[in-house]
């Protein structure tokens, strides 16, 4: 009996949604989480030091780059993920781009802490959440694209950036829909700004005890 090559492709396509669905809910999870221990936290520096404000303010421009960085490996992956095998732009650099710069959104969301440590901290922890969503999406693509893949492997690193493996796209077929949603999901990051900032005004009139202070 012979098998129905769609079948065969269809399966790996289908756990590569898979994967990407549970990737969204590790996200909503991470970030409720986040919303329930971070009253808890403070850095060792106090509100309105200067160390703690400096490091607030290089977690805005961190979140910003998080945003930014993954408006633009949209435009280059645009929802194609299980179809093509996308290899230029930010996807030259690094196999996983999208995942890097949630990395240093991570890491720019625990800065509104103040706290060094609880940034890095932050970073660990999104980056452990997520390799094993990464290693499933490989053997997926594995599957889907068989040689071209393994090519693709040996010329750019799962994180990187190599930044002298860097090629471009002659054309890009832009999905605007798909373009604004990655924006708009990036908002989520900017919303945790006033979360923070509230969060801070509670410790400092006392109604909120941090039982937890990092340098």
């Amino acid at each position: 009996m012979t098998s129905n090559p769609s079948n065969t492709i269809a399966s790996p396509r289908q756990d590569l949604r898979r994967v990407q669905r549970r990737r969204k809910l590790a996200i909503a999870g991470i970030a409720l989480l986040m919303l329930c221990a971070l009253p808890l936290m403070q850095s060792l520096a106090q509100v309105e030091m200067f160390t703690h404000e400096t490091v607030e303010t290089g977690g805005i421009v961190l979140i910003l780059i998080a945003i930014f960085g993954r408006a633009w490996c949209t435009l280059y992956i645009g929802g194609r993920k299980a179809r093509d095998l996308t290899d230029t732009g930010p996807y030259s650099l690094s196999r996983n781009p999208l995942y890097m710069f949630s990395f240093i959104g991570a890491v720019g969301i625990g800065a509104q802490t103040g706290s060094l440590l609880i940034a890095l901290l932050f970073g660990v922890g999104a980056f452990g959440v997520f390799l094993p969503v990464i290693l499933r999406e490989e053997r997926a693509l594995e599957t889907l694209f068989g040689a071209c893949f393994e090519d693709y492997k040996a010329r750019v690193p799962r994180f990187g950036p190599r930044i002298g493996a860097w090629r471009d796209a002659e054309i890009l077929e832009v999905r605007p829909h798909l373009l604004w949603r990655t924006l708009r999901d990036g908002l989520v990051f900017l919303m945790v700004i006033p979360i923070f900032e509230l969060i801070d005004r509670l410790q400092i009139s006392g109604l909120v005890d941090p039982l937890i202070y990092l340098p």
